[in-house]
């Protein structure tokens, strides 16, 4: 392992808080503190204490006021005021949400806390992994199991800082008391190397970590071999990623000393690598009975194919702990986040303050899923494109998707299941929510003055809502939340096609974890529905096609899941996607064929400098190694 002896930001602000005399929150009261370090690995129940700390930090997955790849793309739209006209309830913070409308800046940048919470998380690892072999109560087992634990934490918190900043500073040891100002002047690691470090921790890691919780009831959360196995897949495919191998568009970035931060030369071997973890990953986790969630119809009402697939798709997010879900994050919790995408589906419910009803998916978002019959549908051939924002009336085959009799959009029929699961739209039947029969279900309508009309975008996400979520006339709202899946095994199949496509072009193995995915969804395979369906039959048969595919794939499957604001970075396609105009359905017009026309409520724009974070302006002032990202 590469060693970066005391150099320590102190995390970078608190090595600069250090150097000049500012306030500082922890660093510069160390010297006070020693006799509780010492006393927190005393004996295992302080240890114990210091590895939650470790844990603590973890990054709020899902959290619209805190994580960037909610609403800081173009995946979820909200008002762009910061109250929505007329609302008197709560509303989401427009924090992260500024960064997708373009006001991201390097002096007090939005999500600034990240680099501060990684950097100080870092340091508590690195104290815990500097003491534990003191603590005398431990089995030796447990002792290096829970190093291993730490590990991981520490590489996460080194990746997750990566992916927002690109190459930064690592930090492999806590720095020393009496540190020389000059071992605090740090600079940016090259990228490469900073994979690398992630790499070497996790592989250290995967020595002493369980394959399972011992318990369940109590260790549900902790970090496991399959979660390290499953991470270290995704680490070397974001490396092998157009973002981070072979980019000649950051050649520019380097240190002070001319030390290169990104390497232009691509290598094609990554991919194989990164393949290579994600099949490892892959045979652990079913070998330990981990599949992809299918929902047992346990209602006792009986139910369409249409209804459990969709069922399926939802309850593979909200249902805890499911045989799918390979890490689900125990410090972010799924309540809140409900209750700003979900629609007031009981329109006797209107008061409730506790449903804001701010968030929803714009029209491209909504572009993306495909038709009925598994292709883009711009390219199926039986599916009127030209013709999708006219009208039509559902009739009962188009139950229960869509109410029967209802005019909605054309453009909402002949979609896929998970459409259907995703999306609540003008029409759209919700299943659940306290109806649980069929042939009686809620529906949604977002036209003007109607119940529904009260959302950003005249959409919702429906597929982060518990479907036994109950909203009880006239306040009441009971939210089933949920540990937010940050790997689950979809994701994993699909990072192993897409390595292996990008090694050795289209494959049958590549395109049979493809099709496992669809299959799910109530799809045909890749093959079959390009060739019956598609404009482009050939598609699936070239590595560019099949990487289109696959990359759509993704943007569909895990829709909403905080994935897709990094995938379309580490792809190199933010730009073509994101200078586009935010489009939704015009929710002022009471009439279908008014609502059906598209409006533009915003233009986004997306340059070379959108790619990372600025690092905050005040510390390069005191730390000159350290250099700024491109553009800012």
């Amino acid at each position: 392992m590469i060693r970066y002896k005391n150099k320590i930001l102190g995390i970078l602000i608190t090595a600069m808080a250090f150097l000049t005399g500012c306030e500082s929150s922890y660093l510069d009261v160390v010297p006070d503190n020693l006799a509780t370090i010492e006393d927190a690995f005393s004996m295992r129940t302080n240890a114990e204490k210091y590895l939650f700390t470790c844990y603590s930090y973890m990054p709020r997955h899902g959290n619209v006021e805190n994580d960037p790849a909610t609403v800081g793309g173009d995946e979820m739209w909200g008002f762009i005021n910061a109250i929505p006209s007329g609302a008197t309830s709560p509303h989401f913070k427009h924090d992260i949400f500024n960064i997708a409308l373009g006001q991201q800046n390097k002096i007090n940048p939005i999500g600034n806390g990240n680099w501060d919470d990684m950097y100080k998380a870092i340091r508590d690892c690195n104290i815990f992994l500097e003491n534990i072999a003191s603590v005398p109560d431990m089995e030796e087992l447990e002792r290096r199991e829970w190093a291993s634990e730490v590990k991981f934490l520490k590489a996460y918190y080194h990746f997750y800082l990566v992916k927002l900043y690109g190459p930064v500073p690592v930090v492999d040891e806590s720095l020393p008391i009496d540190a020389d100002p000059e071992e605090v002047r740090v600079s940016r690691q090259p990228v490469d190397v900073c994979f690398d470090y992630i790499v070497s921790l996790l592989d250290e890691a995967l020595v002493n970590l369980p394959e399972e919780t011992i318990d369940p009831f109590s260790e549900l959360g902790r970090i496991t071999k399959p979660v390290a196995m499953a991470l270290k897949a995704k680490v070397l495919l974001f490396h092998a990623s157009p973002l981070f191998n072979g980019n000649n568009d950051f050649n520019a970035l380097m240190n002070n000393d001319g030390t290169k931060l990104f390497n232009t030369t691509y290598d094609e071997s990554r991919w194989t690598k990164a393949a290579t973890a994600c099949k490892e990953a892959i045979d652990l986790c079913e070998s330990l009975g981990y599949q992809l969630f299918e929902f047992k119809n346990v209602i006792g009402k009986p139910l369409s194919d249409a209804t459990l697939t969709q069922l399926s798709i939802r309850n593979t997010i909200t249902d805890r702990w499911n045989e799918e879900i390979i890490w689900g994050n125990t410090q972010s919790w799924a309540g809140k986040i409900q209750q700003y995408v979900g629609a007031y589906v009981n329109e006797k419910n209107t008061e409730n303050t506790t449903i804001k009803s701010e968030l929803g998916a714009p029209i491209k978002i909504m572009d993306q899923f495909y038709s009925a019959n598994g292709v883009p549908i711009e390219e199926d051939i039986t599916w009127d494109y030209e013709g999708r924002y006219g009208t039509k009336k559902a009739t009962e085959d188009d139950y229960p998707n869509i109410h029967t009799g209802y005019e909605t959009t054309k453009y909402n029929f002949d979609r896929e299941d998970r459409y259907y699961a995703s999306i609540g739209f003008d029409g759209g039947v919700w299943y659940g929510q306290g109806k649980y029969e069929e042939d009686d279900l809620y529906y949604i309508r977002t036209k003007y003055k109607q119940p529904n009309n009260r959302n950003a975008t005249s959409t919702f996400i429906k597929k982060l809502i518990h479907y036994e979520n109950v909203q009880t006339p006239p306040k009441g709202y009971s939210v089933n939340s949920y540990p937010w899946p940050v790997i689950r095994l979809a994701d994993l199949y699909l990072m192993y096609a897409e390595a292996l496509n990008e090694a050795s072009g289209p494959s049958a193995e590549a395109k049979l974890y493809i099709d496992k995915v669809r299959e799910r969804a109530g799809l045909a395979g890749v093959d079959e529905a390009w060739s019956n369906f598609s404009s482009n039959p050939s598609k699936p048969q070239s590595q560019e096609g099949l990487r289109e595919i696959i990359q759509q794939e993704r943007l569909i499957e895990l829709a909403f899941e905080a994935k897709r604001y990094y995938d379309i970075r580490r792809w190199k396609l933010a730009p073509q996607i994101m200078n586009s105009d935010v489009m939704t359905w015009d929710m002022s017009q009471e009439s279908s064929e008014l609502y059906s026309q598209p409006v533009v409520v915003y233009t986004q724009t997306f340059g070379l400098k959108d790619y990372f974070f600025p690092i905050k302006d005040s510390y390069i002032i005191r730390n000159r190694n350290l250099v700024q990202n491109l553009g800012w």
